[in-house]
């Protein structure tokens, strides 16, 4: 559903990402590691459609991005790090604006707003306005507002910021049951080393723009080439090195999906 094809991205001289290739089948969890600076954000960027690659190519669910946006944004939901509402929107009328938006017919719209807030625990609050909610309150109504258009891909930048405990794990559940249940490609980028472990079938860790090794958990830890007792070591092993090392590569000759 998700592939990026050498994409690269340069800021005058500064190279963000370097010939990034990658995929994410319908039904995956795929977690994107990296340092600050190492081109998570532009990545994340880049895939929901904001900012345009110097070179390669993105597509979802096979619509190019650069040839077809309207087609390929169309089965996309983005979930920013920071919550960007119209604060004097109720919760409920901030729902009903993104189905406007959507051209959700109004009855069918409705119940799906029901639904998702009830889903996030919004629902109690829907007729309060968005600037009386808590920083949590307003990340899990952004994610309702992505989920609304049943997305067939999901673009999730730091999913957990602002969220507590038990925010957190129902956000974690609601991701388990969309890759698991309705089939949905999900590519999350995160510092948070417990989550990419708990959730994320795949991982795939960048390091000064370019990726340095990818597979499941337990892929990283037998092929990279590095002691590692947990996620997190082996994270910091593959990025605090010089030189990210060959022997840490753990990609296939092929990307699955690209074929």
């Amino acid at each position: 559903m998700i592939r990026l094809i050498n994409v690269s991205k340069a800021y005058r001289r500064h190279q963000a990402v370097a010939d990034l290739t990658l995929s994410v089948p319908a039904g995956e969890i795929y977690g994107f590691l990296g340092p600050n600076g190492a081109g998570k954000t532009t990545t994340i960027r880049m895939v929901a459609g904001a900012l345009a690659p110097t070179s390669g190519r993105i597509v979802l669910g096979g619509h190019d991005l650069a040839s077809h946006p309207k087609e390929a944004k169309s089965l996309l939901g983005y979930i920013p790090d920071r919550p960007f509402l119209y604060e004097k929107l109720s919760g409920y009328e901030f729902l009903s604006f993104t189905a406007d938006l959507y051209r959700e017919p109004r009855e069918r719209a409705a119940r799906k707003s029901q639904h998702l807030l009830e889903l996030f625990e919004l629902w109690d609050w829907r007729d309060e306005l968005i600037e009386n909610y808590s920083h949590g309150m307003k990340q899990r109504l952004i994610m309702a507002g992505a989920l609304l258009p049943d997305p067939k891909v999901i673009v999730v930048d730091e999913p957990m910021v602002g969220l507590d405990p038990r925010g957190a794990k129902l956000v974690l559940d609601i991701f388990k049951d969309l890759a698991r249940l309705r089939n949905v490609a999900i590519f999350i980028s995160t510092h948070t080393m417990s989550l990419a472990s708990r959730l994320c079938d795949r991982i795939g860790i960048i390091s000064q723009g370019r990726l340095t090794a990818e597979g499941t958990e337990e892929e990283l830890k037998n092929n990279s080439g590095v002691d590692a007792q947990d996620l997190e070591d082996l994270f910091l092993e593959l990025t605090t090195k010089p030189d990210a090392p060959p022997e840490g590569r753990v990609l296939e000759d092929e990307p699955q999906g690209l074929k």
